[in-house]
Formats: C-alpha cells, structure tokens, sequence
C-alpha cells in the first residue's frame, strides 16, 4: 500500500533575487521557531524515516509566487513528487501563459489557490477573489489544460458550490477538510457545511493537518469521528491523507499511524485509497511505476 501525503510545503531562504510575500517571515516557523528553508532533500529524509512513499508539494502562500523549487523536485525525483503550483489570479494573462504549460513540466499536475482570512495568495485584499469573481476567469482554463486544482478556502463553500457546477471537468480539492483556523470547538460545525458539498462529483477533500485542530492526544477520538463522517458522505476515493507537515503538532510517524491502525471503520481498501491511491488517480499523477495503471484522463471527471 503506497503511503502518499497530499500537502508538504517547501521553500528556499528569502533573498534579494527572490523575496517572499510582505509578512512571509513571520510564517515561516516549524514548532513555533523560525525556519528559514525547508528543503525537498531535507523532507525526503522524513518521509523515509516515516514510511511515506510520495508527497504532492505546494509552494506555500508565504513565499510568494515561487514555483521553481516543487518543480525543481518534482522533476529529479518524479516517483516522489509532485508540483502543485500557484498562479497570480489577479493577472489572467500571465497566469494564463503558466496553465497552458504547465504540464510540461516533468511531475507538474496542478494548482493551489489560496483564499482565506482577508488575503489572496499573501496579499491583503477586501473580499475573497474566489467569491468577488476575480477569479472566474481561471477554472474553465485550468479545466480545459487537465490541470486539478487544490483550494485553501474557509468559510467559502457556497462559493466552491458555484465553481464545481460551473466547471464539471474541473477536479477540485478542499485543503484541510475546509478548516482552516477554526477552533477546536468549531470544528463539528464547520464538517456540516463541508458535508453540504459532497454530492458535487467533481470535489473531494484532503484530510490534512488534522492534529492541529484538536487538543486530544493520540489517537484522537474527537477527529476520527469527523473523518468518519467525511468519508461516509464522500466516500473513501474522495478522501486524501495529508500531513501539512511543518505545521503539525505531532510526529509525522504519529500521522501516518493515525490512519494505518486507528480509524476502525475503514476497509481495507478505503484505508488504501486514502493513504494515497485515491489521490493519485484524482491528479493524475504518473508516478512511473503506475504508468497506465488508472486509465485517468486528464479533464474529464468519472459520473
């Protein structure tokens, strides 16, 4: 059972040739010290400690609009990785110019908006450019290319409603089971209205960065009853084990754990569509050793 994590960020050191988003030192931190780089040989070194097979990396929002190092991994090792990158929304010409070729690129598969908390991609903006129309123009190009698109967006359900119906050959991903700085106590509520979106064929969930939300100790009684709710409406093929790692509380060993061994209303197979087969066949990943295994075809989304 291949073992793939659906979120890992990396990042270089901020530099003069390559500055970060305004503020982005200030979220560069790992247990709550300071982290100036976070390599894609320093993360390989983990997920072969941890038993994790493969990772879809996401440049994060900190570090501007950077995508050279996810694709710089992806390509010298692309049974490892994957590149979700990220696209200036605001400027739909050279955004553009990056989707036409984005799968050009050795292990490059998709997109990763980020709308939350009064920013767009780090930039400190009124309202959300996925609810204000800003960013409308983007999912029927990103469906027409095949690219899949991962979406950071809290409180926007509605919203992503409207752009999965609009879009139907656009494959979309919810990051963090659409928590995003919930608390602890919100988090049953915010799982309802997540719930309201599982009949759209086009979503699907990643179940990452789950300790973060909860104050239990392992094995987390509290999340791994919301998991069985989201996998129950969603079905397992929906439903994507991620790490998040640099933000978690927790060991990544403890993750991969969590959802190996606990979560006793999972077959077997869920547990192995979850843990990385499910995801692999959404994104389209050609992992080498998969090639021609999923019959996927990039756009089109199964009924």
């Amino acid at each position: 059972m291949a073992v793939i994590d659906a979120q890992v960020h990396v990042w270089g050191a901020e530099t003069a040739e390559r500055p970060w988003a305004p503020g982005g030192a200030e979220r560069a931190r790992r247990h709550g010290a300071g982290l100036p780089s976070f390599s894609a040989d320093e993360l390989l070194a983990e997920m072969d400690a941890a038993g994790v097979d493969g990772a879809v990396l996401v440049p994060p929002s900190f570090e501007g609009e950077h995508n050279d190092l996810v694709l710089d991994a992806a390509a010298r090792h692309p049974s490892r990785f994957a590149a979700m990158g990220r696209v200036p929304l605001d400027r739909p010409d050279d955004a553009t110019r990056i989707v036409r070729t984005w799968r050009e690129h050795p292990g490059a598969i998709g997109f990763r908006c980020t709308f939350s908390a009064g920013f767009n991609s780090m930039k400190k903006v009124s309202t959300s450019w996925l609810e204000d129309g800003t960013a409308d123009w983007f999912w029927p190009v990103a469906a027409e290319y095949g690219t899949p698109v991962m979406l950071n967006c809290p409180k926007q359900f509605a919203a992503v409603r409207r752009v999965a119906a609009s879009n139907p050959d656009l494959r979309i991903v919810i990051d963090h089971l659409g928590l995003g700085s919930a608390r602890e106590e919100q988090v049953p509520a915010v799982i309802d209205d997540l719930l309201t979106l599982a009949d759209q064929p086009n979503i699907a969930v990643k179940a990452s960065a789950l300790p973060c939300y909860t104050s239990e100790l392992y094995p987390y009684g509290s999340l791994q009853a919301q998991v069985e709710r989201v996998v129950g409406a969603f079905g397992a093929a929906r439903v994507f084990w991620g790490s998040d790692l640099t933000r978690l509380p927790c060991t990544y060993e403890t993750l991969v754990r969590l959802f190996k061994e606990e979560l006793p209303f999972l077959s077997a197979d869920d547990r192995r569509l979850i843990l990385g087969d499910g995801l692999v066949e959404w994104l389209g990943w050609d992992r080498g050793e998969r090639a021609g295994a999923t019959g996927v075809q990039h756009g089109h989304v199964p009924a």
